[in-house]
């Protein structure tokens, strides 16, 4: 294999940003660093994700791969070796070239940087090394970048990236050894955890290092993450949420990411699931995912063998509730945050508030309302100064009934789209924005 010379930079563009749409692990960059005044770009730190913001813009990173090339066969990857489709390499030239003028255009606010194995881990893993090279110290771009490191690449390797990064992430790809051992052969979980324990070393290290003035360049100071692929394999959710709480534990991960898993190459051997991907398992894994990071549950309290998979009407955190409601109705005046935390309703932000206004005076449903909790769902577990909002019934039935009466039915997977969103998707200009994107190249 040798990086692609007979394809013009648009129509790479087209190829490698199409190919990195399966790869979900990227969100907020989690760092802030100004300007410093000699370069282009900085990094805020809630500002960095390919999305759409609450108030309608489009927060983009430019999102490819730097080649879709690949020496392995994993049973759920598009670009898999035996695929017959086109491919496409970019030149460490064009990865900066692209991120510059994006950048300048203010098309993107930073690059997530993923990749195929070309020829070799270690080969691959130098041109990523070259690539941010080259857009750190040439081009000086202070912007928010982030790489996936490749699994079997050389320490050193890794370390030196890690250096030019903001945040690392290696792939788990799936949740056991054995899902592993079957539909990526090419794979095994010692060089994928290898990687992510160095980071995770060297993280700590150049904190405890560095003091807070000074300027050398810290070690991923946004942190890794991961992603596993939900529904290729028999995984129950109970499964999968525990290898995440162990990553959280383990590695100290900033986030765990999970994508409800297509069958792209139509594979007989693997679910062709008649919905669609399973979004809707999805949802409910994220959502206990934010119950272990922030409201202290652990995965043995929201799951079990003998009830492995999450309820389909209900989130994780209701679902508890209903099933422990021995715990309730709790005393808003007097519960400690963690209980708080505990109520469905009432989340982190609230419960601060909760606190606070009550060292302060008497409170209120009105003014817990105010506060952000949602008394639809609080109502039937709390009391306040000992008495309900309305007269209910701590009854599983009732509350069920109640609850479900009130919810909106499941997500409609069916109708959810699953595709990475263009880069000029919130202008709904797409035919114009690949001509914008044509004329910056031709100005080069």
């Amino acid at each position: 294999m040798q990086i692609t010379t007979d394809m013009d930079l648009l129509s790479k563009l087209n190829i490698l940003s199409a190919s990195a749409k399966y790869d979900v692990a990227c969100t907020s960059s989690g760092v802030d660093r100004n300007n410093d005044g000699s370069g282009t770009g900085n990094c805020i730190a809630p500002g960095i994700c390919h999305t759409f913001s609450g108030d309608g813009r489009c927060v983009s990173l430019l999102k490819i791969l730097f080649t879709n090339e690949c020496i392995f066969n994993c049973s759920y990857c598009i670009n898999r070796r035996d695929n017959d489709i086109v491919r496409a390499s970019f030149t460490p030239d064009e990865v900066c070239r692209l991120t510059m003028e994006f950048y300048r255009r203010n098309y993107i606010e930073g690059l997530f940087l993923s990749s195929g194995i070309l020829v070799s881990p270690n080969y691959t893993m130098d041109l990523l090394y070259q690539t941010l090279l080259k857009l750190r110290r040439e081009e000086n771009f202070q912007g928010y970048i982030h790489v996936k490191a490749i699994p079997g690449a050389d320490a050193e390797l890794i370390r030196k990236v890690g250096f030019l990064a903001d945040r690392m992430s290696v792939n788990l790809e799936l949740p056991t050894k054995e899902s592993l051992t079957a539909l990526a052969p090419n794979k095994n979980r010692r060089t994928i955890l290898s990687p992510m324990r160095q980071i995770q070393q060297g993280i700590t290290t150049s904190k405890n290092e560095l003091m807070p003035y000074q300027q050398h360049p810290q070690f991923v100071p946004a942190g890794q993450s991961t992603q596993m692929i939900i529904g290729a394999t028999k995984e129950t959710d109970y499964q999968i949420l525990s290898v995440a709480e162990k990553l959280y534990q383990n590695f100290s991960l900033k986030r765990v990411f999970y994508s409800a898993f297509m069958n792209v190459n139509m594979d007989s051997s693997l679910p062709m699931p008649a919905g669609g991907p399973p979004l809707l398992r999805e949802h409910r894994l994220y959502q206990a995912d934010f119950l272990l990071r922030y409201y202290r549950f652990s995965a043995e309290e929201l799951l079990s063998e003998e009830k492995p998979n999450f309820n389909v009407f209900l989130d994780p955190k209701c679902d508890w509730a209903i099933r422990h409601l021995e715990l309730y109705p709790v005393e808003v005046t007097t519960a400690n945050y963690n209980t708080l935390l505990r109520v469905p309703g009432i989340g982190v932000t609230s419960a601060k508030r909760i606190m606070a206004a009550r060292r302060q005076g008497q409170l209120s449903y009105p003014a817990l309302k105010k506060m952000g909790v949602v008394l639809k769902r609080a109502l039937f577990f709390i009391t306040l100064g000992g008495r309900q909002m309305y007269p209910t019934r701590i009854e599983e039935d009732y509350i069920l009934r109640n609850l479900l009466s009130d919810a909106k039915a499941p997500l409609e997977v069916q109708q959810l789209s699953y595709r990475q969103l263009s880069l000029f998707d919130d202008m709904m200009l797409e035919s114009k924005g690949q001509n914008d994107v044509h004329e910056c190249l031709q100005e080069l």
